[in-house]
């Protein structure tokens, strides 16, 4: 599987802007501000109907337009795919698939697998416990649709739950039985969610581990620990627990949405123990780890995008990645970098098939 051509109109700062890729590695090289990301942008796009750097989609449509389109052509191994993601102002966002307009997006998720490396991805370690479990769940979801729809019925019912205990509150009321109904929906939904994280981060720590421990030549030990209510006791035991807490906050206090992923270094945290260079290091190999997982899951190479990549590596961590690509670990590679003849001699030592384009 790989991306052969991208159709931008009104996206960001392009008006309009048309792409033919290179099978194996492209890269975009120009000064910043150019919008070198807004094209891995693009791509992210295409695989999750959304933007990997600004939640708000009508952000997305250039200044002064009213709507925006991102089209994207795959070689498939049998076939030629089409997708098409647009947005006008005021309507809601339209997926389409070979002219099939998706009704829901998830349908959509692990269609065209992909994984980004970017600057932004230090969110993960300094932000709060939302990042991580969307780290998580993004990593399962592009191999496992039925989790997916686990995780979509569980926030579904979480908001009606939240919005039950504050109409309690509003109107001095309280109905246990109406309450327990969600209750019984979440423990359904939140039990299997809680599983099948647990079995993917039995699977997922090893491959994280082993990355890190090549980019780092083996200096540090690091851990992915799992944060979560259910460890102890299960669902319905945590709601009765926590009732009157509940009641009182207007909102549900515990539960798999209350899950986060610790990072550790030599057994302490790394946010605020680990360097500037090995955070760099864990956060890559955390991605390349995400890499490996779906590719095995799915047998099929993910496509890779590399945001400003090699700005923030030295020479070893960039060699390292250049191995990689030589063991043709990956498959079809996106890489953006503000200096052209440092890309450039970067990607002529892969002695991989390489365009350079210069916005």
């Amino acid at each position: 599987m790989h991306l052969q051509k991208l159709s931008l109109l009104n996206f960001k700062n392009f008006e309009t802007q048309n792409f033919c890729f290179q099978e194996k590695i492209n890269c975009f090289v120009g000064n910043n501000g150019v919008g070198k990301t807004n094209v891995l942008d693009a791509i992210y796009y295409l695989s999750f109907a959304k933007s990997y750097f600004n939640p708000v989609a009508s952000q997305n449509i250039k200044h002064n337009e009213d709507f925006f389109v991102v089209e994207g052509e795959y070689k498939m191994p049998e076939k030629t795919e089409t997708v098409v993601c647009s947005l006008k102002r005021g309507s809601k966002k339209v997926l389409k698939r070979n002219g099939k307009v998706y009704e829901k997006f998830s349908e959509h998720i692990g269609y065209f697998p992909l994984v980004i490396i970017s600057p932004a991805d230090r969110d993960l370690i300094v932000e709060g416990s939302d990042v991580r479990r969307k780290f998580i769940d993004s990593v399962i979801s592009q191999s496992d649709k039925s989790y997916l729809q686990y995780l979509l019925n569980y926030n579904k019912v979480l908001a009606q739950r939240n919005s039950l205990l504050k109409y309690f509150a509003a109107n001095r009321t309280f109905d246990a039985i109406n309450l327990k109904v969600y209750n019984e929906q979440l423990n359904t939904y939140g039990s299997e969610i809680f599983k099948r994280r647990n079995l993917f981060l039995e699977a997922f720590i090893p491959i994280f581990e082993k990355r890190y421990q090549v980019i780092s030549n083996n200096n540090e030990k690091v851990n992915l620990a799992y944060k979560s209510q259910l460890l102890n006791t299960d669902m319905l035991s945590l709601f009765e627990q926590s009732l009157e807490r509940d009641r009182m906050l207007q909102y549900t206090s515990v539960g798999v949405h209350k899950d986060d992923l610790q990072f550790e270094i030599d057994g302490y945290p790394i946010k605020k123990f680990g360097s500037q260079g090995q955070q760099k290091s864990f956060l890559i190999a955390l991605k390349l780890a995400q890499f490996d997982f779906i590719k095995k899951q799915a047998n099929v190479k993910p496509i890779l995008l590399l945001d400003d990549i090699f700005d923030k590596l030295d020479d070893t961590r960039v060699a390292q990645i250049i191995h990689l690509v030589n063991n043709n670990e990956f498959g079809q590679l996106f890489i953006s970098d503000t200096h052209k003849e440092r890309t450039e001699e970067v990607v002529k030592a892969t002695n991989k098939p390489y365009k350079i384009f210069e916005l």
